[in-house]
């Protein structure tokens, strides 16, 4: 495997020594020095914003320090490490005076955030009390290097200016300027000061991943929080500061345009308070209104970009769920200067674009000056409305929790779809006052609202019950960490109880949908019902900014009742985040272990075995241990010393249960250790580093494989398996497969010598027949997603199902008024007495994004998972579901000596869906067990 000495390598020159050798042009001063406090002019070897340079965090975290020890307006704090251990340092900045009471103030952010307790006069006086608290951050996406080299400068101008708005924003509002991505920032500076001439900087050919495993996809983990960045913002965002704005600064902007700033078009998500919307609307007004008084042209919103508020994934989206005001700009500039260009459709003032901008030559400088607008706008509006932010933060946390504790309803499309229907045979009576023709059109009865949008059946839930006998408790315990460090109130029985009729034992988790962060919890566990969003009447699908469909709690597989009606448990709040409870060893045979294959865990389990030379193998058929019956793929374990070891130090840490048995049971697959090679290309493939956390946290060992290696062939000697994830093989833009990337590759010569074996990509002339000649003779070949195209080449039989052939006899995805699932959870049909099925259930909620599912040949293979239903979906937006039906998402198939398994949709999208892991990881160790038997 891969390890962290390799990754690291790129920063080959840090700190003091890459800077004095930089080769910057002369420096620009962009803020001017004032005594006692150092400017970055003064700070750095040349001025961050300046042509052609870039600092890094090293450099970054060393001017933190110096402001810190010479400013009394700033308190610099550690909120953790990044993935590499770097620390991620948060600027809290206000007066001396209200640094020195922070805690009071945090406390007052928090009561007001959580409400809980907290009457309306109780609130008034803390919000009259308290200050508002801002969240700027920077350097989320790295490449995008305006944010970091621009919250240099809003820290200084912040600790010395003494104008009236400066000292008015100390007064009134806290302020916390943190940096996202560490390792991000040292990766891209280096990269892009390499070079000792400046026009030769550039940072588009970094060889991997901004953040070490998911790049860009940083901004998608919010309510995951499977990165240790993401971890520590939430913590802060959530659980310490409760900020009533976040302010998530990203680029670039729109084309022939400077800056995309809220609101934001259509839609928003049902499930959050729309004084959120309001308020961010507000926000945005005085951004705009503020560029355009200092005549800063070119700022535009709506219409203007594809942003959306649907997605709960981002840092300022996420925001939304939790009460808070959650802003994004995209900016345009960078180190190296540009040319906006002329767009005649940005020329004519509009709503949306109100000051448009001339075509001209484009600094950093420029871009820093903007920024600055925008995040003193920010800072103005809350320090003037520092106490209705307060106000609103507890009004929203109080209705959410008086909503949750009586019957309330959700309105979502279908519902108003529903009404409509319903509205057909029963319109409205004549005689509203003040509607005009258009608006009697649309009329229905008004007792339908009770019927239909009202239905008692279709309450929002009080809670959600989560019993303490799940299939995969300690899975259901991740899910369940994911909701704490969202700040969300998780509670445990202390003894078993009944509600509804149903007995839950103690140990069993409630989750009540009575506090602040409701929104969230709604957003976790209830089906999303995206509108259908079309480009114009009758149209093609207006593409979503993110995914449409991604309830959590489908994706994990967990269990969970819905509770309509108030209840009561006996329960104690869970105070930070669950360790699952200890697996036990039961039993006193002395012929070896059984263990069940329904948790995600029992891989660790079945890895760590593996690593000590243990002997492990599945049961083929049912078997009885401990009183139950265990479905096939049981997991067995010969009686040794070296397996005891390993069995008693791992059940109890990964909450697995082990049956001890008085004889080995028949039929049995023996695994053996797994040599895995995990493809990627030159610049990183992000569902490949998502895919390389995953195997991280599961412990399978694994090398990380470049195409050059496979082309070179003669893989049988490395390799048992090799894994493509989506993303990881071109794809022809047009063609039956998602996708159509085409990356270009820097020249050799053009990177470090010690990265140009990372250079190639997956092609037919070189790659495919030595990936075949691994398979036939006995090597397993996984693909995932868009890395099916190299599944239908390997295997003729296995075919895109979804297609349509074109006037030159090639093969077509489906248009999208056809067919379009942009991103959703649907529902499959699977076969668990199949190796890759061991451990399942016989349904599963699958993530599926434009993915291609297939059709084979009779007599090819086996499906493994397919779509039996004309309506699958289970949340999200879908168009021509019922094309599904009858196509296979998962296929077994045998090549020469070896195996084929070809995955649809994205088995592992973002670390999220952990129902679906098994699928991959049964491919992994049962296609070379089988191979190594036959």
């Amino acid at each position: 495997m891969m390890g962290d000495g390799a990754m690291k390598t790129i920063g080959f020159l840090t700190g003091t020594a890459m800077l004095a050798t930089a080769g910057a042009l002369p420096a620009q001063v962009i803020t001017p020095p004032v005594a006692g406090v150092t400017a970055p002019s003064q700070g750095f070897p040349t001025e961050p914003g300046s042509d052609y340079y870039l600092a890094n965090y090293d450099a970054y975290e060393a001017y933190l320090k110096k402001l810190a020890s010479q400013s009394d307006r700033m308190k610099l704090v550690d909120i953790g490490k990044s993935a590499e251990g770097r620390t991620m340092w948060m600027a809290i900045v206000s007066t001396p005076a209200n640094l020195a009471k922070l805690d009071r103030y945090r406390d007052i952010a928090r009561r007001l955030a959580k409400a809980d307790g907290v009457t309306e006069a109780q609130a008034k006086a803390l919000a009259a009390e308290g200050k508002a608290v801002v969240w700027i951050d920077a350097g989320l996406h790295a490449t995008e290097t305006v944010t970091t080299q621009s919250q240099i400068h809003v820290l200084y101008r912040m600790l010395t200016g003494t104008d009236a708005e400066t000292m008015r924003i100390l007064d009134e509002t806290i302020v916390l300027f943190a940096h996202d991505n560490p390792d991000g920032l040292q990766l891209v500076a280096d990269w892009y000061m390499r070079n000792k001439d400046p026009r030769d900087r550039e940072f588009r050919t970094i060889p991997r991943l901004y953040q070490k495993y998911v790049g860009h996809d940083n901004n998608r983990d919010s309510f995951m929080a499977q990165m240790p960045e993401t971890a520590a913002i939430n913590r802060v965002l959530f659980r310490e500061w409760f900020p009533q704005i976040v302010f998530n600064q990203h680029q670039t902007g729109p084309a022939g345009m400077v800056v995309f700033v809220p609101p934001f078009r259509d839609p928003f998500n049902y499930n959050y308070n729309p004084i959120v919307m309001t308020e961010l609307q507000e926000v945005g007004a005085a951004m705009h209104s503020r560029l355009v008084s200092e005549e800063k042209a070119g700022a535009g919103m709506r219409s203007a970009a594809p942003y959306s508020t649907w997605h709960n994934g981002m840092v300022r989206s996420i925001a939304y769920f939790h009460n808070s005001i959650g802003l994004l700009t995209e900016i345009i500039g960078g180190p190296t200067p540009e040319k906006i260009p002329l767009i005649a459709d940005t020329q004519l003032a509009r709503s949306d674009e109100p000051l448009p901008i001339s075509p001209r030559e484009w600094h950093l400088r420029d871009s820093l000056e903007y920024q600055w607008s925008l995040d003193r706008a920010v800072m103005d509006y809350a320090a003037r409305n520092r106490e209705r932010l307060l106000m609103n933060i507890w009004r929203m946390g109080d209705q959410a929790i008086r909503r949750g504790n009586r019957d309330s309803w959700t309105t979502t499309p279908a519902e108003v779809d529903a009404l409509k229907e319903a509205g057909k045979t029963k319109k409205a009576d004549e005689g509203f006052v003040g509607s005009n023709s258009r608006a009697r059109e649309g009329m229905v009865a008004p007792d339908l609202y009770k019927t239909v949008l009202q239905d008692p059946a279709k309450r929002d839930p009080r809670g959600y019950i989560l019993s303490a006998d799940q299939r995969d408790l300690p899975t259901t315990i991740a899910f369940l960490n994911t909701l704490i460090k969202n700040g969300v109130d998780v509670d445990r029985a202390t003894t078993a109880f009944t509600v509804a009729g149903k007995r839950y034992p103690a140990g069993s988790y409630v989750v009540k949908t009575g506090q602040a962060y409701r929104p969230h919890v709604l957003d976790m566990f209830e089906p999303q019902d995206h509108p259908h969003d079309l480009e114009y009447p009758g149209g093609p699908p207006k593409a979503p900014y993110d995914i449409t469909g991604y309830t959590l709690a489908y994706q994990m597989g967990v269990g969970f009742d819905r509770v309509l009606e108030g209840f009561t448990a006996p329960t104690e709040r869970v105070a930070d985040l669950i360790a699952p409870p200890p697996g036990r060893i039961a039993g006193s045979g002395r012929a070896g272990w059984l263990v069940g294959h329904e948790t995600n865990n029992g891989f660790i389990l079945t890895n760590r075995l593996l690593k000590a030379g243990v002997p492990v193998a599945w049961v083929k058929a049912e078997t009885k241990a401990g009183g139950r019956t265990l479905a096939p793929g049981a997991i067995w374990i010969p009686a040794s010393a070296a397996a005891q070891a390993v069995l008693t130090r791992s059940v109890a840490e990964l909450g697995i249960d082990a049956y001890a048995q008085g004889r080995a049971p028949t039929a049995t697959l023996a695994l053996k250790p797994v040599r895995i090679g995990l493809v990627d290309r030159y610049g990183g493939v992000m569902p490949a580093g998502w895919t390389r956390f995953l195997l991280e946290q599961f412990e399978f060992p694994f090398t990380v494989v470049y195409p050059q290696e496979l082309d070179a062939g003669n893989l049988n000697a490395k390799y048992d398996a090799l894994l493509f994830a989506d993303g990881t093989v071109p794809t022809v833009r047009g063609g039956p497969y998602p996708g159509g990337y085409r990356f270009d590759l820097p020249r050799p010569e053009a990177i470090p010598t010690a990265y140009r074996s990372w250079l190639g990509e997956v092609t037919t002339d070189a790659t495919l027949p030595a990936v075949k000649a691994f398979a036939e003779s006995g090597g397993t070949v996984l693909t995932v997603g868009s890395a099916n195209r190299l599944a239908s080449l390997l295997a003729p039989s296995l075919q895109p199902a979804l297609v349509t052939k074109k006037a030159d006899g090639t093969l077509a995805a489906l248009d999208n008024k056809t067919f379009y699932i942009p991103g959703a959870i649907v529902q499959a049909s699977v076969d668990p007495r199949q190796p890759l099925g061991y451990g399942m259930t016989a349904t599963v909620d699958m993530f599926f994004d434009d993915s291609q599912p297939f059709r084979l040949a009779d007599g090819a293979g086996a499906r493994v998972a397919w779509f039996d239903s004309p309506r699958p979906l289970r949340s999200g937006w879908a168009v021509g579901q019922e094309k599904l039906q009858g196509t296979i998402a998962v296929a077994d198939l045998d090549l020469g000596r070896g195996k084929l398994f070809a995955m649809g949709p994205e088995v592992t999208q973002r670390a999220q869906p952990y129902a679906t892991f098994k699928l991959l990881f049964n491919g992994l160790l049962y296609g070379p067990a089988v191979t190594a038997t036959r």
